[in-house]
């Protein structure tokens, strides 16, 4: 399983842990927005990582603009449902393919 694929995983399954409408929502408030700037970073850090292995990944970029938006309670959490899907399909679909 190469790096990106990998890490795609990990930001899929911490997007779907901030979709969860209650506990993801106190999480992220508990930790005065931190959170989302977290995953803003990780995201970013996928995405670079992705690029240098010639394997562009969108879920960053949709990660990335669900975080900037996560302030936004009910359009945060639909952010970080998609986010949570696209990465998790576009990771399966990779570890399938190799």
């Amino acid at each position: 399983m190469s790096t990106t694929t990998l890490l795609k995983w990990v930001t899929g399954i911490c997007e779907a842990l901030l979709a969860i409408p209650i506990a993801g929502g106190a999480f992220i408030l508990s930790g005065g927005w931190q959170p989302l700037l977290f995953m803003f970073v990780f995201h970013l850090i996928v995405l670079i990582i992705s690029i240098n292995q010639k394997q562009f990944s969108s879920g960053s970029v949709v990660g990335m603009i669900a975080n900037a938006v996560g302030i936004i309670p009910i359009i945060g959490w639909i952010m970080h449902t998609i986010t949570a899907i696209i990465l998790i399909v576009d990771a399966g679909m990779s570890t399938v393919k190799k």
